[in-house]
Protein backbone atom coordinates (compact mmCIF):
# COMPACT_ATOMS: atom_id res chain seq x y z
CA UNK A 1 0.00 0.00 0.00
CA UNK A 2 1.30 3.38 -0.92
CA UNK A 3 0.27 6.25 1.35
CA UNK A 4 -0.09 9.55 -0.45
CA UNK A 5 1.07 12.70 1.27
CA UNK A 6 -1.65 14.07 3.52
CA UNK A 7 -1.16 17.55 2.07
CA UNK A 8 -1.89 16.32 -1.44
CA UNK A 9 -4.45 18.62 -3.02
CA UNK A 10 -7.68 16.81 -3.69
CA UNK A 11 -9.47 17.47 -6.97
CA UNK A 12 -12.92 18.98 -7.36
CA UNK A 13 -14.07 15.52 -8.41
CA UNK A 14 -12.69 14.03 -5.18
CA UNK A 15 -14.64 16.63 -3.19
CA UNK A 16 -17.83 16.00 -5.17
CA UNK A 17 -17.64 12.25 -4.63
CA UNK A 18 -16.77 12.55 -0.93
CA UNK A 19 -19.78 14.86 -0.52
CA UNK A 20 -21.89 12.01 -1.91
CA UNK A 21 -20.32 9.65 0.63
CA UNK A 22 -21.16 12.18 3.37
CA UNK A 23 -24.78 12.22 2.15
CA UNK A 24 -24.81 8.44 2.58
CA UNK A 25 -23.36 8.85 6.08
CA UNK A 26 -26.10 11.36 6.93
CA UNK A 27 -28.73 8.88 5.73
CA UNK A 28 -27.14 6.21 7.94
CA UNK A 29 -27.30 8.64 10.87
CA UNK A 30 -31.03 9.20 10.25
CA UNK A 31 -31.57 5.43 10.10
CA UNK A 32 -29.84 4.87 13.44
CA UNK A 33 -26.72 3.36 11.89
CA UNK A 34 -23.17 4.48 12.65
CA UNK A 35 -22.86 7.32 10.11
CA UNK A 36 -20.38 6.06 7.56
CA UNK A 37 -20.94 6.40 3.84
CA UNK A 38 -19.06 5.24 0.76
CA UNK A 39 -19.00 5.81 -2.98
CA UNK A 40 -17.12 3.83 -5.62
CA UNK A 41 -16.35 5.66 -8.84
CA UNK A 42 -14.35 5.14 -12.01
CA UNK A 43 -13.37 8.11 -14.16
CA UNK A 44 -15.78 10.30 -12.19
CA UNK A 45 -18.71 7.96 -12.86
CA UNK A 46 -20.44 6.64 -9.76
CA UNK A 47 -20.72 2.86 -9.80
CA UNK A 48 -22.15 2.42 -6.30
CA UNK A 49 -23.17 4.34 -3.19
CA UNK A 50 -23.78 2.80 0.21
CA UNK A 51 -24.05 3.44 3.92
CA UNK A 52 -23.54 1.32 6.98
CA UNK A 53 -26.36 -1.21 7.22
CA UNK A 54 -25.28 -3.39 10.12
CA UNK A 55 -28.43 -2.73 12.15
CA UNK A 56 -30.83 -2.95 9.21
CA UNK A 57 -29.38 -6.19 7.89
CA UNK A 58 -28.31 -7.54 11.29
CA UNK A 59 -24.96 -8.20 9.68
CA UNK A 60 -21.73 -7.04 11.31
CA UNK A 61 -19.99 -7.10 7.91
CA UNK A 62 -22.42 -4.64 6.27
CA UNK A 63 -20.00 -1.72 6.45
CA UNK A 64 -20.50 1.05 3.91
CA UNK A 65 -17.32 0.47 1.92
CA UNK A 66 -17.92 -3.28 1.64
CA UNK A 67 -21.51 -2.87 0.49
CA UNK A 68 -20.43 -0.25 -2.07
CA UNK A 69 -17.43 -2.26 -3.28
CA UNK A 70 -19.48 -5.43 -3.78
CA UNK A 71 -22.15 -3.51 -5.66
CA UNK A 72 -19.57 -1.76 -7.86
CA UNK A 73 -17.78 -5.02 -8.69
CA UNK A 74 -21.11 -6.52 -9.69
CA UNK A 75 -21.84 -3.48 -11.88
CA UNK A 76 -18.47 -3.99 -13.57
CA UNK A 77 -19.24 -7.67 -14.10
CA UNK A 78 -16.33 -9.01 -12.10
CA UNK A 79 -14.84 -9.29 -8.65
CA UNK A 80 -12.21 -6.54 -8.87
CA UNK A 81 -12.39 -2.74 -9.02
CA UNK A 82 -9.80 -1.83 -11.67
CA UNK A 83 -9.40 1.90 -12.19
CA UNK A 84 -11.79 2.63 -9.31
CA UNK A 85 -11.59 4.90 -6.32
CA UNK A 86 -13.38 4.00 -3.08
CA UNK A 87 -14.43 7.11 -1.14
CA UNK A 88 -15.33 6.43 2.48
CA UNK A 89 -16.04 8.91 5.25
CA UNK A 90 -14.16 6.96 7.95
CA UNK A 91 -10.83 5.15 7.80
CA UNK A 92 -11.54 1.50 6.99
CA UNK A 93 -11.31 -1.01 9.82
CA UNK A 94 -9.04 -4.06 9.43
CA UNK A 95 -11.94 -6.18 8.13
CA UNK A 96 -12.76 -3.64 5.42
CA UNK A 97 -9.11 -3.00 4.56
CA UNK A 98 -8.60 -6.74 4.16
CA UNK A 99 -11.63 -7.06 1.91
CA UNK A 100 -10.58 -4.01 -0.11
CA UNK A 101 -7.24 -5.76 -0.64
CA UNK A 102 -9.10 -8.39 -2.65
CA UNK A 103 -11.24 -5.87 -4.56
CA UNK A 104 -7.98 -4.14 -5.63
CA UNK A 105 -9.19 -0.58 -6.20
CA UNK A 106 -6.71 1.87 -7.67
CA UNK A 107 -7.29 4.34 -4.84
CA UNK A 108 -8.94 4.61 -1.45
CA UNK A 109 -9.80 8.10 -0.21
CA UNK A 110 -11.05 8.39 3.34
CA UNK A 111 -12.15 11.26 5.52
CA UNK A 112 -11.83 10.93 9.27
CA UNK A 113 -9.16 8.75 10.86
CA UNK A 114 -10.32 6.04 13.25
CA UNK A 115 -7.83 6.10 16.13
CA UNK A 116 -9.56 3.20 17.93
CA UNK A 117 -10.30 0.73 15.15
CA UNK A 118 -8.72 2.01 11.95
CA UNK A 119 -6.48 -0.02 9.69
CA UNK A 120 -3.57 2.36 10.30
CA UNK A 121 -3.19 0.90 13.80
CA UNK A 122 -1.98 -2.34 12.23
CA UNK A 123 1.29 -3.14 10.61
CA UNK A 124 1.90 -4.32 8.04
CA UNK A 125 -0.82 -2.60 6.07
CA UNK A 126 -3.79 -4.70 5.02
CA UNK A 127 -4.31 -2.74 1.78
CA UNK A 128 -3.17 -4.08 -1.59
CA UNK A 129 0.37 -2.86 -2.35
CA UNK A 130 -0.75 -1.23 -5.62
CA UNK A 131 -3.61 0.68 -3.99
CA UNK A 132 -2.86 4.31 -3.23
CA UNK A 133 -4.48 5.55 -0.03
CA UNK A 134 -5.29 9.22 0.57
CA UNK A 135 -6.47 10.37 3.97
CA UNK A 136 -8.17 13.41 5.43
CA UNK A 137 -10.57 14.54 2.70
CA UNK A 138 -13.44 16.37 4.44
CA UNK A 139 -12.29 14.78 7.70
CA UNK A 140 -13.83 17.46 9.92
CA UNK A 141 -17.31 16.98 8.44
CA UNK A 142 -17.10 13.20 8.73
CA UNK A 143 -15.74 13.30 12.28
CA UNK A 144 -18.37 15.83 13.33
CA UNK A 145 -21.18 13.60 12.14
CA UNK A 146 -19.73 10.62 14.02
CA UNK A 147 -19.22 12.68 17.19
CA UNK A 148 -22.80 13.96 17.08
CA UNK A 149 -24.16 10.44 16.54
CA UNK A 150 -22.32 9.02 19.55
CA UNK A 151 -23.09 12.07 21.69
CA UNK A 152 -26.81 11.52 21.09
CA UNK A 153 -26.48 7.80 21.82
CA UNK A 154 -24.88 8.53 25.20
CA UNK A 155 -27.73 10.87 26.24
Amino acid sequence: MRMAPTDMPFTDQDHRLMRMALQEAEAAFEAGEVPVGAVVAANGRVLARARNQTELLRDVTAHAELVAAASAAQALGGKFLPGCTVYVTLEPCPMCAGALFWFRPERIVYGAPDPKRGQSLYSPSLYHPKTVVHQGLMAEEAAGLLQEFFRLRRE
